[in-house]
């Protein structure tokens, strides 16, 4: 079994959920007392938010390559950053490694090719939703992407960042991203990614098919820890 290097800490929330599911994914597939080889290196997401918040992307690549080479060192045999947002950076961190790096979009982008999506929606934090680094992996896919308006992108960064950051879920908030995510179907929108790691505590359902990034990631990683 090779070992997973997991970046996390971007939210705790979030990493939580990586950690259970790729546990259980190989307990799943091996049996017995089986888990994961994992080595975790956790950040504060609270230095990580303030270099997005004041656009000081450099300083955060920076941050997260040494924590990339650390656990390259540490005996990973590859890595997964246990955020969407974060993969912004991903040309700087697999830069400054020589193993790989398994990025976030690769395996949702594998299941919308196999189940036929042509025109999937994104919604996540504001720099998800807005720059180019996810949107253009995306569409280099051959996948047309909606995005939702400028008042529903702020609702939708601030339930992340106020609220599911924090282990915080509410009803009322879920009813606002259903009605986003009503939105997006009615512009033509087939498919929805959450392109936020700490959705998937949110939105269990709703009136398009919903692609968890976090749950996609963390099960491509348990593939891959099991290659032989």
């Amino acid at each position: 079994m090779k070992t997973i290097g997991i970046i996390g800490g971007m939210s705790f929330e979030s990493t939580v959920v990586y950690y259970r599911i790729i546990n259980a994914e190989i307990a799943r597939r091996l049996g017995g007392l089986h888990s994961a080889k994992i080595i975790l290196s956790s950040l504060d997401f609270a230095e990580i938010e303030i270099l997005q918040r004041e656009n000081k992307w450099d300083e955060a690549a920076e941050i997260l390559s040494a924590r990339a080479k650390n656990l390259q060192n540490a005996g990973a045999d590859f890595i997964i950053i246990a955020t969407n947002t974060m993969h912004k950076l991903a040309p700087q961190i697999r830069a400054a490694i020589t193993i790989p790096l398994l990025h976030i979009a690769e395996p949702t982008i594998e299941k919308l090719k196999k189940d036929n999506i042509k025109k999937v929606a994104l919604i996540g934090t504001k720099f998800t939703m807005e720059e180019n680094f996810y949107k253009e992996k995306l569409k280099e896919a051959g996948l047309e992407v909606f995005i939702p308006d400028e008042d529903e992108r702020k609702i939708i960064h601030e339930v992340i960042f106020k609220e599911l950051c924090l282990g915080k879920v509410k009803k009322s908030s879920e009813e606002k991203y259903q009605k986003i995510i009503n939105d997006l179907k009615a512009r033509g929108a087939q498919a929805v990614i959450l392109g936020c790691t700490e959705i998937c505590m949110l939105l269990k359902n709703a009136s398009l098919p919903l692609y968890d990034t976090t749950l996609l990631h963390a099960l491509a990683a348990a593939d891959k820890a099991l290659e032989i």
